[in-house]
């Protein structure tokens, strides 16, 4: 394609029209399938497709009929290091969530055997959070008191849990992850850090020996509780060396001070009775028919959202490390799975968390198997050891809560945010704010509203740029970014940065606008060469709709009505079929569409010289005449 006095090299190529079926399943394909996950199917006989499948949705039979004594070796040590702390911290998060501490263990068991023939993941140990435990409790507690109706209580755990199985499970059936990924690595560390704040200042119940506590989350409740109750703490000062000390004792120290001092009988809290025996089925404890159904289902949404974020990030990070590749969609179904038959056999919600699978790792887990051993020390723990625990002190698993929420106040990264990007530090801080003053749910909801509208923000209001030439190239760069660049004289060059839609159409028309107005001042207060010709660099333009056309046409009319030309440069595929469909080329001329801006660029310098020459040839002809 070319105009009449320069003929470009490389023309634009408008790719051939699809069919609409195909263009359909290309965008289905493109949209829900990124990681082509059918094409380990593709020429294989029936029999192998079958197998295939069944390896897709359980791993566990890829990974087993390979599984070494070595790997078992290595499983063992890890399983069994990773059950030392899976039983003090799932007594612990129970209480958190005000749930009885004989859940937390039956939560180590199920589940962690249902991740292990489903998950893709060789690292993630299996269990229960001490954030999602927070919010069980912030949001049932608010509905239904856990001390005066503990029976309802724990059907509503059992029932949230369920159903944040099935939205899990739904959302990696339905290639629906991606919605997870609206929490953006500022709300997670905001968010985390503050229920870290949170949980941390509850555990002051514990630690105090308070009696009454509040159920409320937010700062405020939770000091005005302790400041109420200081007499309290003060009743057996003889005793109190035991609560101070607890943070550096273990639990099987601190049953047998217990034990020897009998200092519950003097208001130390203990655990108590645990029941002996695997998990219960709980099927008919499913609170379907509940008045708080709608609060039992709102919980487990949530809850399942933050743990799916928390699960699926550990997991591909500790993937890196080993250098292979796990499926976030199929992970989606494993932790879906595992909650849905966690809250058939008296489980809450459990998800991968940090320490464990860090823990896991470093214990040198080899494959998913360790989570295995893991479950089978819980379940002979379940069997025999339950009555070991009646003498633990609830100080001791307060302090044990602590000691992982302090690892989760990731200040260093809040520091990196406000180095990097000091909108999302302001998302960070919103949440951790929100979460500590406000309540958990007041945080989440903050963030992830801050980082919607942001979001909203970037796709409403792109960036454009004006664009100048590197000195002795012909390279074409933002001016903002690279100072050395010039001005090409008579010529706007601008660079549009993203899709154009309906959300931005209208602030690019008049984006443009105003680019041009202010380079025609600019022009006049320098006395430089007027302008001629506006360059739209379309390079990162990927798509536009109807809106979009539209507002090709009226730039181009704003500039018709100038006295300028309009240049397209390399519009792609998708813009330059609409362009074409909707007249617009046959309107601009087919010869102002270029495939580089060197080519673009070239072609107004050479008509800006030709149109120089012309207006000599004519002045120099109308002074001939006049002589």
């Amino acid at each position: 394609m070319g105009n009449p006095y320069y003929e470009c090299p490389l023309p634009v190529a408008i790719p051939p029209e699809k069919p609409f079926l195909e263009s359909v399943k290309s965008g289905i394909k493109e949209t829900f399938f990124p990681d082509d996950p059918f094409r380990q199917f593709k020429n294989q006989p029936a029999s192998r497709k079958f197998i295939l499948g069944m390896q897709y949705f359980a791993p566990i039979l890829e990974w087993a009929p390979r599984y070494t004594f070595e790997f078992f070796k290595a499983d063992l040590i890890a399983g069994i290091t990773i059950a030392s702390l899976a039983v003090p911290q799932g007594i612990s998060y129970a209480s958190l969530a005000s749930l009885p501490p004989i859940i937390g263990l039956y939560s180590s068991f199920v589940p962690p055997l249902v991740y292990a023939m489903l998950g893709s993941s060789k690292d993630l140990a299996v269990g229960t959070v001490a954030v999602a435990s927070l919010l069980i409790s912030s949001m049932l507690g608010k509905e239904v008191n856990p001390n005066e109706n503990a029976k309802l209580y724990v059907q509503l755990a059992f029932t949230a849990t369920f159903f944040a199985g099935v939205f899990q499970a739904a959302l990696g059936f339905l290639r629906l992850g991606f919605i997870v990924d609206f929490l953006s690595h500022a709300t997670i560390v905001g968010f985390m850090g503050g229920a870290a704040t949170v949980v941390c200042l509850q555990q002051l119940k514990g630690i105090l020996g308070l009696v009454r506590f509040s159920h409320g989350t937010d700062l405020v409740s939770v000091m005005r509780s302790v400041f109420s109750q200081t007499h309290q703490s003060k009743r057996k000062p003889w005793l109190f060396w035991i609560n101070a000390m607890a943070p550096l004792i273990s639990i099987i120290v601190g049953s047998v001070l217990v034990y020897l001092t009998h200092v519950e009988k003097y208001g130390v809290q203990v655990i108590g009775n645990l029941k002996k025996g695997l998990n219960p089925v709980s099927v008919s404890e499913l609170a379907f028919g509940s008045p708080y159904l709608g609060t039992a289902i709102k919980t487990g949404i949530i809850t399942g959202v933050i743990a799916l974020a928390e699960g699926v990030a550990v997991g591909r990070s500790f993937a890196m490390f080993k250098n292979y590749h796990i499926d976030g969609n199929k992970e989606m179904i494993a932790f879906g799975m595992m909650n849905i038959a966690g809250s058939c056999t008296s489980c809450y919600l459990t998800t991968g968390p940090f320490s464990r699978t860090a823990v896991n790792f470093n214990a040198g887990c080899k494959t998913a198997g360790s989570n295995i051993v893991m479950a089978t020390a819980v379940m002979l723990t379940l069997l025999f050891l339950t009555p070991l625990f009646h003498y633990v002190p609830v100080v001791v698993l307060s302090s044990i809560i602590i000691a992982a929420m302090l690892g989760l106040i990731d200040y260093e990264a809040a520091i990196g945010l406000w180095k990097v990007d000091k909108c999302d530090f302001v998302v960070c801080m919103s949440a951790y704010i929100g979460v500590v003053f406000g309540s958990v749910e007041t945080g989440l909801i903050i963030a992830v509203t801050i980082s919607l509208l942001r979001m909203l923000l970037s796709v409403a209001r792109p960036r454009t740029f004006l664009l100048g030439n590197i000195p002795n190239s012909m390279i074409f760069r933002s001016i903002d970014q690279y100072p050395v660049a010039n001005n090409v004289p008579g010529v706007l060059i601008l660079q549009i940065d993203t899709p154009i839609y309906f959300a931005n159409a209208n602030y690019l028309r008049e984006r443009i606008s105003r680019w041009i107005y202010e380079e025609e001042e600019k022009i006049k207060s320098k006395g430089g060469s007027s302008l001629q010709y506006v360059i739209l660099d379309l390079s990162a333009v990927g798509s536009t709709d109807t809106s979009g056309i539209s507002m090709f046409k009226e730039v181009k009319k704003n500039i018709d009505r100038r006295g300028l030309k309009l240049v397209l440069v390399n519009p792609r595929s998708e813009v330059i079929k609409k362009l074409g469909k909707s007249k617009f080329i046959e309107s601009i001329g087919q010869e102002w569409i270029y495939l580089t801006m060197g080519e673009a660029v070239a072609a107004c310098k050479f008509m800006l010289h030709a149109s120089k020459s012309n207006n000599q040839v004519a002045d120099e002809f109308g002074a001939h005449n006049n002589v």
